[in-house]
This record gives C-alpha cells, structure tokens and sequence, in this order.
C-alpha cells in the first residue's frame, strides 16, 4: 500500500495538574490528589481509596472500606501494596479485593483525565494531606442507618460518633440524638485518662434531644 504522510501533529488535551497545565504522555507526567469509589461484584462492600500521586508515582494511600468484613484485611495488603508503585503499576496490580480494584479503576480515569481535587491547586497537597480527611481520632466518616415500615427509623451512626440513644417528641418523631465521639474518647483514654471521665467529656448532643419526651437506645429499643 501506498504510505501517506500524516500531516497534522495533534498533540494531547492539556489538563489541569496542581495549579499547571500539563500535557501529559507518559505515566510521570501524572501528578494530583483524589478519591475513587469501587463496590464488589455481589455489590455487598465499597471501598473509598485515595491516592496522593507525584510525578507519576503514588506517595500517599488511604483505604477505606464499608460493609464486608474480609474487606478490611484486603485493604491492609492494598495498602501495603499501593504506595511507591506508579500510577500505572497500581491498576494492573492485584490489590486483593474486587471493591479496592474498582476503585483505582475509577480513580485513574479521574486523575489522568485532570478531575483531580487538586487540579487547581499550586503544588498539590502535601503527603500525609489524606488523612486531613478523618479528622480527629483518625476514623472514617460513617453513617449507619436502619429503618423498617414496621418500627420506623433508628440511627446507629453518624459523623459525630456513635449515636447512644434519639430524642423523639410526642409524635414519636426524631428530633436529636445523644453520641460519643469514639476517636476523640480513645485518644484521651491512651493519653491516661480514666474511661468513665473519657465518655463523658466526649459525649454530646446533636438537634433538640433535649425536648425530647421519650429517649431511646437504637440498638435495643
């Protein structure tokens, strides 16, 4: 066949890169901080994982994960696994679990497309920014909820803490919660304080519990 010239030299898209724009051909051209979200094939678990990558190489990774047991050990291996490796390394490597794996798919499609939280932002983050995330006494946001038609709704956990009984008013309709901050307990507790003292000052309140006219436990009530 007869060679034909290609004549336009159409180079890559550029895409934001902490506060550059960056045409980007090979995996080290990659840099950015961002979240990806994957589920299991029976769709029983997540994972939230979140990589701190420079240069094309990941320095940062904090997996989170929601609803499987085997999960959590899963993700200490993907954790173990996922930092030093480059971009490209990670998502063509086994990290356990079918959730975690989805999720790096995801998260790669976001960071070299330029979706990344710090796409705008000069320099990027910092490592160890990841954890920023969880706050004080370094756990995850959960919210655990549970309702049936029968016995109505019931919260277990929120992101204040662990959720020890809700307020109703006379309609028997949720107006606040009672909750301890379970990291910020823990952290005093290691620092020596007593745990009884601990619980206290860590407990609190959230909405009108207050006025509530009936107090309940959800978890046995």
């Amino acid at each position: 066949m007869c060679p034909v010239t290609k004549g336009a030299k159409h180079g890559p898209a550029p895409i934001p890169e902490e506060g550059k724009w960056v045409k980007a051909k090979e995996i080290k051209d990659i840099s950015g901080l961002t979240h990806g979200v994957g589920w299991c094939a029976p769709q029983q678990g997540a994972c939230k994982l979140t990589l701190n990558v420079k240069n094309g190489i990941i320095e940062e990774a904090l997996v989170e994960t929601l609803g499987c047991s085997g999960m959590t050990h899963s993700a200490a291996m993907a954790a173990e696994v996922l930092s030093g490796k480059t971009l490209l390394e990670a998502l063509n490597s086994d990290l356990v679990c079918d959730a975690i794996n989805t999720a790096m798919r995801e998260l790669f499609l976001q960071i070299v497309y330029g979706r990344t939280q710090t796409a705008f932002s000069e320099n990027g983050l910092p490592v160890g920014a990841g954890l920023e995330d969880l706050g004080k006494g370094l756990r995850s946001q959960v919210g655990t909820m549970y309702s049936t038609k029968e016995k109505g709704v019931r919260y277990l956990e929120m992101a204040e803490g662990y959720v020890l009984e809700i307020g109703l008013d006379k309609n028997s309709e949720v107006i606040g919660y009672k909750y301890v901050h379970i990291g910020k307990m823990m952290e005093a507790i290691r620092k020596g304080m007593d745990p009884k003292e601990a619980l206290e000052k860590n407990t609190g309140t959230y909405g009108r519990f207050n006025e509530a006219v009936k107090k309940i436990n959800p978890r046995h009530e």
